[in-house]
């Protein structure tokens, strides 16, 4: 299985709370649902075709929650994405979860890279990672991930959890397709390309 993580992120590279988001708000972040006005219809369609296409989805502890509380109370044919999450498997990384409630989830514990390795050694497709901020980072250090679709809103926010650490490690990104949305949302799909490459002097 191909590893593929989707993320929206403002063009200052935020990602924390691009929906309304009860729980940061009651942390103090009051610059949530920033990426709602950008989905148009062309944007809508391309995600609903891109969870379509998923063989299962690969979610950290906290989207894993957020997700089975929204999507996973939605019933048969409420539409193209809450039928993928509801029908497909589900993978969540956790030590701490004992118990997953969503249908069809298995919880990945104790050696998350062997147990991840494992799932891309099957065959099913593509393993999709949503949301999910500090486990991409954990993928992108330990070289899992395939593919990067970035979403990016036009919109700087100006505070909170950015996808990119501000110390992290270094990679160099093939760009594999980029298009625009009619509100200015604009598409990156990247592969990762080892170490970049810097001038010298």
């Amino acid at each position: 299985m191909k590893l593929t993580t989707i993320t929206q992120v403002s063009v200052d590279g935020v990602m924390q709370g691009n929906g309304p988001s009860e729980a940061d708000r009651k942390q103090g972040f009051e610059r949530d649902g920033w990426a709602m006005a950008a989905f148009d219809s062309e944007a809508t369609a391309f995600v609903n075709q891109f969870c379509e296409r998923a063989g299962g989805f690969l979610f950290g502890r906290r989207t894993y929650e957020i997700f089975a509380r929204y999507w996973g109370a939605l019933a048969p044919g409420s539409g193209p994405i809450a039928d993928a999450f509801n029908t497909k498997p589900k993978y969540v990384a956790s030590n701490t979860l004992t118990e997953a409630t969503w249908s069809d989830t298995t919880v990945l514990s104790g050696d998350l890279a062997e147990a991840v390795g494992e799932l891309k050694a099957r065959p099913g497709g593509e393993l999709q990672v949503h949301g999910s901020g500090v486990l991409i980072r954990w993928l992108l250090e330990n070289d899992l991930v395939d593919e990067i679709v970035l979403l990016v809103v036009p919109v700087v926010v100006g505070q909170g959890t950015r996808l990119f650490p501000d110390s992290g490690p270094d990679l160099a990104l093939d760009l594999v397709e980029s298009r625009s949305f009619p509100t200015g949302m604009t598409l990156q799909v990247y592969r990762p390309a080892g170490r970049p490459q810097y001038a010298t002097a």
